[in-house]
């Protein structure tokens, strides 16, 4: 069996365990995701001071333009928690929602916590004046978000959620509200 299949048999397993081993796991989760999520802020700090790259903007102007952008990327993300936590589950993998997640920011992305995340970290990255962290990092951690989300976590919650994940899947789009390629569909 595929490495792929193995994660995606584990989610599932974890996901459909008892309420005590979702529980347990879910710190691990959050951990896991806290720390691959800093290695990418602390990789491009020391990239940027290795290679001396320049900077974004002008001190006077960070703030002006990453405030906005961390707020509404925290904003987008704690939203989006919320609606998981409502129907008695977590943005971790290993203990989601017993069903699909149809309301707040969810009836218009089916990923909107990771889309607050990748502003936040994009605004993160214009506030510490990261040229690393805006051009090159964050956009790596979100096309490695992407693969995980199409590759692991969507075929999980098609085994577990069948039907009507794929419906929901079919009609609304990956992160941005109004877009959707075609094979986004699933179809």
């Amino acid at each position: 069996m595929k490495l792929r299949e193995r994660w995606i048999n584990l989610l599932f397993r974890a996901a459909t365990g008892t309420r005590k081993t979702r529980t347990l796991l879910t710190p691990v989760g959050v951990a896991v995701f806290g720390v691959f999520t800093a290695l990418f802020v602390l990789t491009a700090l020391l990239v940027d001071r290795a290679l001396d790259l320049p900077g974004l903007l002008p001190e006077s102007a960070r703030l002006p333009v990453s405030m906005p952008m961390m707020a509404a990327g925290f904003a987008v993300t704690a939203w989006s928690a919320l609606h998981f936590l409502k129907v008695r589950g977590t943005p971790v993998p290993f203990n989601p929602p017993p069903k699909v997640v149809k309301t707040g920011p969810y009836r218009y992305a089916r990923n909107p916590m990771l889309t607050g995340v990748f502003l936040f970290l994009f605004g993160l990255g214009v506030a510490i004046d990261s040229f690393s962290l805006v051009c090159l990092f964050t956009p790596l951690y979100v096309l490695i978000n992407v693969w995980e989300l199409k590759w692991i976590e969507e075929p999980e919650l098609m085994k577990r959620l069948g039907d009507g994940y794929a419906e929901y899947r079919g009609r609304t789009p990956m992160f941005i509200p109004g877009f959707r390629r075609r094979s986004d569909s699933g179809h």
